[in-house]
Order: structure tokens, then sequence, then C-alpha cells
């Protein structure tokens, strides 16, 4: 018959409770799991929602570059706002409908505060485009070449959060770099897709 204790290990500046499982003379102990901290998980809602509007914005830029032609800077940049505002809401109804669908109630103040925020630094994205855009204007380079930038800006960006995404893994540096490869890959598919897309 197999018997669970639950004892404390005790060192010298810590209390970590442990379960014994197994018979009396051929007990193991173990760990109980940690779940993920609210600050862990807030933080990967962000980095995942960040990857969203970058490929979104993505999306609308290759889109607009194809008809930059025909495209003034003002109208890319009012498209480009307006999508992205316009996920970022879609966003937070969703991480709204969600919440009250798992804990059945209203969000508290700090949960709603962190939807809010990572909506808020989701426009983050607009930024260097919109800047690029806005040198379009002035007549700095053309629509074409400020939209063309504004891919690489948004790449790079990508490549950033995914970075930022794997720092903290306690894996070997070999498999860090397989993974970024992996979403460098699978970034570079997606935009031939959209470039696929947009071209029929």
């Amino acid at each position: 018959m197999a018997w669970t204790w639950t004892v404390a290990a005790v060192g010298f500046f810590s209390f970590t409770p442990v379960t014994l499982t197994g018979r009396p003379s051929q007990m193991q102990a173990t760990e109980r799991t940690v779940p993920p901290s609210p600050s862990a998980r807030q933080r990967a809602a962000s980095l995942k929602e960040r990857v969203y509007i970058i490929f979104t914005s993505l999306a609308v830029v290759l889109a607009l570059r194809s008809h930059a032609d025909e495209t003034s800077p003002a109208a890319a940049a009012a498209t480009l706002s307006i999508v992205v505002i316009g996920s970022l809401l879609g966003i937070f109804v969703a991480d709204l409908l969600s919440h009250l669908t798992v804990h059945s109630k209203l969000p508290t103040g700090e949960e709603l505060h962190h939807m809010i925020t990572v909506c808020l630094g989701g426009l983050g994205v607009l930024v260097v485009p919109l800047i690029l855009l806005a040198a379009a204007g002035l007549g700095v380079w053309t629509t074409a070449v400020a939209l063309g930038w504004a891919v690489v800006v948004l790449v790079v960006s990508l490549a950033v959060v995914g970075f930022l995404a794997i720092r903290r893994l306690e894996i070997p540096l070999h498999h860090k770099a397989a993974i970024m490869f992996a979403e460098v890959v699978l970034s570079l598919l997606v935009i031939g897709l959209e470039l696929v897309a947009h071209n029929l």
C-alpha cells in the first residue's frame, strides 16, 4: 500500500513543503509545482498580443505597399491606425468576454487595468511606421519608401519580441538559437503568405 506524507523541507532561509510518495521504506520527495505568477502571465499576454498586432500591421503595410503609387501618406497612416486600433479594441473585448466566461464575474480593478494597459501598449507598434509616413508627407521620401522601411521595422520588432519571449528560458544556448530560427522561418512564411494573398 502506497502512503503519501506531506512534510516540510527546511533550508537555511527557506521553508518548502514537499510530498513523500510510496511506502515508508521507499519514499521519494517531490516538490509541489508552483503555478506561474500573475506577473508572468501578464507578460505572456502582453507578448502574445504584441505579436498579433505586429502581424496585423504587417498585413496592412504590405497591402498598402502594393498600391503605394495610388496611396497618399495621410491615407496610409489613417488606414494603418484604424486597423490597429480596431484590432486592439477587439482584443480588449475578447479578453473581457473570456474573463467573464472563466470566472463568471466582472474583472477586478487590477485585472481591468491590466487589460487596458496591454491594449494601450499595442499602440507602440504604430509609432515608427507613422513617423516614416509623416516624413513621406513632408516630402523626405515617397510613400513606397516609407512603407518599405515600415515593413523592416515591424519584422525587427517581431524578432525582438521573440527574443524577449525566450531569454528567460533555462535551456542551452543552442536550443534558444533553434527556437529563434524557427520563429524567423515561421514569420517569413506568414509574410510570404500575405504577399501571395495580396498578389492574387
